[in-house]
Parts: structure tokens; C-alpha cells; sequence
């Protein structure tokens, strides 16, 4: 049995990639404009506070993403920082066109590497092929896992926003590691059963993305983004519940959140997007938050959490 390497270590990939990773999305103007001076500003402050993973993709911003993330990463050395990026999406004129074919992947990956100014990158995740897992099988990862074998990429991967697929991809595929979002949050733990123990047998790394649920974690309250849609009333007052506890214990509700993941030993990092370099400097100071045992002996008291799942 692979057992996965500990916190901050990708599986068993070897790849030192830190415990807090800066999801890039935002700086594709995700939701709203971002200019590039605040774009460079959270790279640099992210890089000032020890990040070594950045994880973009050419659907976020249509590729604006990823070029700036690699106009900042020139003047970097590549030791000192593990680059993720993503294929099954080519660029057109008027947007992204899905394409999980081995021919489309090598070419995904090589308009990225343009866009990142690079030769390599450390990761590269089949992105959301929800709707086109026979080609993604026979198509994308094929070409990864080739490309992974020349050297041009590091570790093959899948990032999706539901579990089940990427533990039948765990299964049939040799990945390295997955991008997991959403789905192991403080409100939802679907990969719990499922993906996260087959990850941990296999020694398949697991970043987690979304860890705030697109905002409801972080800011709870009626209208707040769950999923990248309102949530509900019914996750709302999940929300307000677990704010109030954390609040009786005098912890942000964001560094609960935050940490939630690193309680798993499958778990190798997480990945928390930012479009300022002051949102960078608080998900780094969430990130060092002391969070106390019966905090989260509290939420499963409550019901909150299940009994069950483990907890930093």
C-alpha cells in the first residue's frame, strides 16, 4: 500500500507544494474585474508569504490566468515554485470549446506552456470532463501520462467539483494526485467515503479547492454564493450555526474552514484563490489561526459535523 507523503508533500509524487496553494481563477477576472496591478500584487504577496503552488487553467479568464501568473513566475526560478495547470478546454475566439482527445490535450498544453512562458509544468489535471469521461480516458490522460513520461509535465491529475468520477479515475487511471473542489468542506464531505480512503491506499495526492463553498464559508449570510450559485436557506443556516460557534470560541469562521481539510491524511494542501494581495496576506494569516480541539468537538456535538470525520 502507497501511503501519501504528509501535509504539505503531493502524494507520492515527492513535490514539496506547501500547505496553502493560491488558486488562480480570480486573476482570469473571475465574477469581476481584476486589474493587473492587484493581479501581480497577489502573486508577488503570495510568493512574499512562502506559497509554492499555483494552480490556474486556460478556461480561467480565457487564458488571462494563466499569462499573468507566468509574467510574474519569470523573474522566479522554477525550483522554487510547482506550477498546476489544466487540459481538456481549447481556446477559441469566442470562448473555451471542450476537447478530451489526445491530439486537443497535447495542444491544450502547449498553448498553455506559451501563455506561462514555460517548458514544463509540475502538474497538469484533466479539467472537469463531467460529460466526456470515455474520451477523457481514452483521449486526455493518455496524452498526459505520455507527456508525463517525456518530462514536459510532472504529475498527471483531474480536477472536479464532485467525487465520484475522480475515484473512478483514481481506480482506472495512473494519476498522481486530484484537485478535489467543494466537496470536502465544512458542509459537505461527499469524498469522505469514497475518494479521499481510495486516494490515501493508492498514495495519490489530494489538493482541495473551494474550501469556502465560493463564499458561503467565508461570509454567511442570506444571497451568499454556495457552488457558484445562491445557496439555499437550508446552507445558510448550517452556515450561520457554524459561524456561531466559532464565534463563542473567538476563531474566524474563514480559518475553520480553511483548515477543515488538513484534518484528513489523504489530504496534501489545499488551494485558496485571492484577487488582492491583501485577501493573500489574510488567507495566510487564517492559515496560522490556532484552532481548538473542543471547537471542533463543539460542531459535531452540534450535529455540524459528523462524528466521523477527522479533524486537524
Amino acid at each position: 500500500m502507497n501511503q501519501v507523503s504528509g501535509p504539505g508533500v503531493l502524494g507520492r509524487t515527492g513535490l514539496t507544494v506547501g500547505r496553502l496553494g493560491l488558486g488562480c481563477a480570480p486573476l482570469g477576472n473571475l465574477y469581476e474585474p481584476v486589474p493587473e496591478r492587484d493581479a501581480t500584487g497577489t502573486v508577488h504577496a503570495a510568493l512574499a508569504g512562502g506559497t509554492r503552488l499555483f494552480d490556474t487553467a486556460p478556461r480561467y479568464g480565457n487564458g488571462v490566468s494563466e499569462q499573468r501568473l507566468g509574467q510574474v513566475l519569470a523573474g522566479v526560478p522554477r525550483s522554487e515554485v510547482v506550477v498546476a495547470t489544466k487540459v481538456g478546454y481549447l481556446l477559441t475566439g469566442d470562448g473555451a470549446e471542450p476537447d478530451f482527445s489526445y491530439d486537443g490535450t497535447m495542444r491544450c498544453l502547449e498553448e498553455s506552456l506559451t501563455r506561462l512562458g514555460l517548458d514544463r509544468v509540475d502538474i497538469a489535471h484533466v479539467h472537469d470532463p463531467d460529460h466526456h469521461e470515455q474520451e477523457a480516458l481514452a483521449g486526455a490522460f493518455r496524452a498526459l501520462v505520455d507527456l508525463r513520461e517525456q518530462g514536459v509535465v510532472s504529475a498527471v491529475g483531474a480536477g472536479m467539483n464532485q467525487s465520484a468520477m475522480l475515484e473512478r479515475i483514481v481506480t482506472r487511471v495512473d494519476v498522481d494526485c486530484v484537485l478535489l473542489a467543494g466537496r470536502y468542506t465544512l458542509l459537505d464531505q461527499e469524498a469522505l467515503t469514497g475518494l479521499l480512503p481510495e486516494c490515501e491506499a493508492r498514495g495519490v495526492g489530494v489538493v482541495l479547492g473551494g474550501v469556502y463553498n465560493s463564499g458561503l464559508l467565508a461570509d454567511p449570510r442570506p444571497g451568499a454564493r454556495y457552488d457558484y450559485r445562491t445557496a439555499e436557506p437550508h446552507q445558510v443556516a448550517a452556515a450561520l450555526a457554524i459561524a456561531e460557534i466559532c464565534a463563542r470560541h473567538g476563531v474566524p469562521m474563514k480559518a475553520v474552514a480553511l483548515q477543515f481539510g488538513w484534518g484528513h491524511p489523504a489530504v496534501s494542501t489545499l488551494v485558496v484563490g485571492a484577487r488582492t494581495a491583501d485577501e493573500v496576506r489574510e488567507n495566510l494569516a487564517m492559515a496560522q489561526t490556532t484552532v481548538p480541539a473542543d471547537l471542533w468537538a463543539e460542531l459535531r456535538a452540534a450535529g455540524l459535523l459528523p462524528q466521523e470525520v477527522p479533524t486537524p
